[in-house]
């Protein structure tokens, strides 16, 4: 060839040579670009050689950008309010080509050696430790970084600021730092230890130190992962290898002045990126189709070290949510499958969505729990070794796991009847047996089901004497049932019965199948702890007796059995399986409930309902709802104290509730919450107000004009930047028009308030009263700004559209949106979040239609 094609964005070439590795002389060449492309084309005059060495020389000049990608500028204010510039980097998934021509794909993993000139005020950090720094001149330092390992571009990773550190070394000798705008470094002593704790824990469980020595390479090299918190970041954080990025409120945290949540969030987040370094740096899948290889594994991994290192924090209470919430757009039918084809950048910023991070984690979750912790384990630590430094794809991971489980099935036995349709379970089939029929496991013809098809199955469970008759189908809403036909999962099944607590064990895989119990039984609760990614429907009386059984004694089952039970119902109701009627039945028993996730999936459940008639304003059923859904909760909310007293999982349990209560108007939790204010008001904000009851004391304190102003002045102060999250929410519930609007725009110009807040103001102001017809104003005037700052296909966008959309649920409604999406550019029109706001509308008027009159009526029978 004589053509060298690479990408390369903004950025203009103003020189490019070639040199053959025998020859002295640079040979100038000629540079094309193709902007739509994101290509340059370096031509060489002569023919390059197969086989032969060549250097490129290529002399740029680019801008840092003003978006949140690229090598981007941000900024910060000290104490004292000067604005100091800082800059950094964020490449994934295809932004190195704004900072330097490359080849910017995954697969083209290569050793990386940057150089970064500075002044002495700066520090410059990358992902290697600095070689050696050589003073150019007295105002230019230049800072010579070791040579990168192999690895792929999108890790690549610089910074130049005037950052402080603190440091500490692991148990297997990896140094550690954590770098803070200088005024904050007292807020990263948490994030370091957290991190300490779970890179021990990594390197023990993977059986891979991170202290990385590559073979056949002469030099020694020392990759410790140090953690920068950025002023500007739109995502939570960013694994770059050796140099993990976070946005201040996922990394530093004050034991005196975060909340409980706040804490859950910043060990879950370093959990992740630091899981990344195996997942995705080590090993890095071979294109961005199965992106969820590296996001599904680190939000897996999140689950399993933290329950690890911190087990105070009840991780697993996250990971049910996580799964509730994702099942809810995957029940989309403009939902993808896990592993899905992609080709343009705009398409591959689409996949960093929740279908790859929380969908991910949790077929893993249920697959961990079908091959049992060791064998899991096994299987990971043989596809790491194996494929460390190369990129892989979703089959290279189940031959893993298939290996792994191989030795092992000797130990696992089970019983078959003659009949092919029958399965027969004993009784003294436990945890530590396995579900297979004796054959080899082949985790890939199980798992493919489950990556290469959209959506979940609804498992149809129908008892019959001791015969539990099966049956699944695609779970899909707003779509009619024929379109679904061929969709057909490999489904891990778990049961209890009155009879038994022991978890039985089935593998589903076929349409329809029975067991057949020892003994006939009054219940029968399948998806122990929703450990596996389906619904389940109990045919006939099923759920008449699972109702009672909540009713008598509710904690005969867990409280994540509980949770799945309030969760499953709602989904039935939305498909039309079960009346609104039987599931409001079931919420009855929730004024007897203390656990948190059971009382947390009640409220999501029926918040959202009172929202979509809230917005339709219709003849006062709204409030009726909202007085029973304050009614179930009443007991638990006064027994809430109003301090910080309790573990993690009780905080969680007081934060929520608190803000509910005052949100929704329950009087006594308004009249404290307005003596908190205040107090805080009057002792000009020298107060201390409890963590976990500051959002709803801010909240009730923003329903006035002069609490708003009040407010909005406390977030600009340096004493309160770990207030800021709670008070950015509370500004976004106010009741002026003029204030929300004014929030917004301030947003997304970036003045008071960073614009990387932007996605989550516009969709707190859409979910109440006053602001929901604001937002959608607020999106429409603002798009082009909005994709220019986002990008088109990100997450923060695709959070803006569907967020603000997500409760309309009218036929006028629809058209607007309709209307507004079409008039956009192909691009625009074509976005998955589009076509899921769509979808959602539709499935809002639906459920309306269909059951507004009932709830109105059941109501009245069941709530006086």
């Amino acid at each position: 060839t004589s053509a060298i094609i690479l990408h390369s964005k903004r950025l203009h070439i103003t020189r490019a040579t070639v040199k053959a590795e025998q020859s002295h002389l640079e040979q100038e060449a000629r540079v094309l670009e193709h902007q739509e492309r994101e290509q340059v084309a370096i031509l060489a005059d002569e023919t390059l050689q197969d086989g032969q060495d060549y250097t490129i020389t290529i002399q740029f000049l680019g801008n840092l950008s003003s978006t949140f990608h690229g090598f981007y500028k941000s900024t910060y204010r000290t104490q004292e309010g000067e604005l100091r510039v800082l800059a950094a980097t964020q490449f994934e998934p295809t932004a190195a080509r704004m900072a330097f021509p490359c080849f910017d794909e995954p697969a083209f993993k290569a050793r990386f050696s940057i150089r970064i000139q500075r002044e002495p005020k700066h520090i410059a950090l990358s992902n290697m430790p600095v070689l050696k720094s050589v003073n150019l001149s007295p105002w230019l330092v230049e800072d010579h970084f070791n040579t990168t390992i192999k690895m792929s571009t999108y890790l690549i990773a610089f910074i130049v600021s005037d950052f402080k550190s603190i440091s500490k070394t692991t148990s297997h000798g990896v140094k550690i730092s954590v770098y803070t705008v200088p005024d904050k470094i007292d807020q990263a002593d948490y994030a370091l230890d957290v991190a300490v704790k779970l890179l021990d824990f990594y390197e023990e469980y993977f059986s891979i130190p991170e202290l990385f020595v590559e073979q056949n390479y002469t030099l020694t090299i020392l990759f410790s992962p140090d953690l920068a918190a950025i002023p500007d970041f739109q995502s939570s954080a960013m694994e770059n290898w050796g140099l993990t990025m976070y946005r201040e409120s996922a990394l530093l945290y004050d034991p005196e002045k975060s909340s409980a949540p706040s804490r859950l969030r910043i060990t879950m987040t370093i959990a992740h990126e630091l899981a990344h370094q195996w997942f995705g740096n080590l090993v890095t899948m071979e294109w961005w189709n199965d992106l969820w290889l590296n996001e599904g594994f680190a939000k897996f991994m999140e689950f399993v070290s933290v329950n690890a290192t911190h087990p105070q924090l009840t991780v697993e209470d996250s990971l049910l949510k996580r799964c509730f919430d994702v099942m809810e757009v995957d029940a989309l039918n403009s939902s993808h499958p896990v592993s899905s084809p992609v080709e343009d950048p705009a398409q591959i910023l689409e996949m960093f969505d929740d279908v790859s991070y929380d969908k991910g984690s949790c077929i893993l979750n249920m697959l961990r729990d079908y091959l049992t912790a060791d064998v899991f384990k096994a299987g990971l630590v043989q596809y790491l070794q194996k494929y460390s430094y190369q990129n892989t794809k979703n089959e290279d991971l189940w031959n893993s796991m298939t290996n792994a489980s191989t030795p092992s099935l000797a130990h696992f036995i089970v019983s078959v009847l003659p009949s092919s349709s029958s399965s027969y379970l004993s009784s003294s089939l436990t945890n530590n047996q396995h579900w297979t029929k004796g054959q080899t496991l082949d985790v890939k013809a199980m798992m493919d089901t489950w990556t290469l098809q959209k959506g979940f199955p609804l498992v149809t469970v129908t008892v019959r004497g001791k015969k539990v008759h099966l049956q699944q189908d695609r779970y899909v809403v707003g779509v009619d049932s024929s379109s679904s036909t061929g969709y057909l999962w490999h489904i891990p099944l778990t049961y209890i019965t009155s009879k038994s607590g022991t978890v039985q064990r089935f593998l589903m895989t076929t349409k329809a199948d029975v067991i057949i119990l020892p003994v006939e039984v009054k219940w029968v609760k399948f998806n122990v702890d929703m450990n596996g990614y389906y619904i389940v429907h109990y045919e006939d009386d099923g759920w008449d007796r699972l109702i009672n059984l909540l009713k008598k004694n509710h904690t005969v089952i867990s409280s994540s059995d509980r949770a799945s039970l309030v969760n499953n119902i709602f989904q039935l109701v939305r498909i039309k399986k079960l009346s609104i009627s039987k599931a409001l039945d079931l919420t009855l028993y929730l004024q007897q409930e203390r656990q948190v996730m059971p009382v947390l999936q009640g409220l999501n459940e029926l918040i959202p309902i009172y929202r979509l008639m809230e917005k339709r304003d219709v003849d006062g059923t709204e409030r009726q709802l909202q007085e029973y859904i304050v009614s179930l909760f009443k007991g638990l909310i006064d027994e809430q104290e109003w301090s910080d007293e309790g573990s993690v999982s009780e905080r969680l349990l007081r934060h929520m509730l608190l803000l509910f209560a005052c949100l929704h108007r329950y009087q006594p939790c308004v009249d404290k919450a307005k003596g908190y204010f205040m107090q805080w008001q009057k002792s000009n904000r020298t107060l201390r107000l409890p963590t976990d009851v500051r959002t709803a004391v801010y909240a009730v304190g923003a329903q006035t004009s002069d609490g708003w102003d009040f407010l909005l002045r406390a977030y600009s102060l340096h004493a309160f930047s770990l207030d800021r999250e709670d008070i950015k929410l509370a500004l976004s519930l106010g009741r002026s028009e003029d204030k929300l609007w004014w929030l917004m725009d301030q947003s997304l110009h970036g003045d008071t308030i960073k614009t990387q807040d932007l996605p989550l103001i516009i969709v707190s102001v859409a979910k109440t009263p006053h602001g929901h017809r604001l937002a959608w104003m607020f999106l429409k005037e603002n798009w082009e700004k909005l994709v220019e700052k986002f990008e088109l296909g990100s997450n923060a966008l695709a959070s803006i559209v569907t967020g603000v959309t997500s409760q309309y649920s009218t036929r006028s409604q629809l058209a607007q949106v309709k209307e507004f999406f079409s008039s956009l550019e192909e691009k625009s029109v074509q976005l998955r979040c589009v076509h899921q706001a769509i979808e959602t509308i539709k499935d809002n008027i639906e459920w309306m239609d269909g059951n507004f009159e009932k709830i109105k009526m059941w109501l009245q029978n069941n709530h006086q």
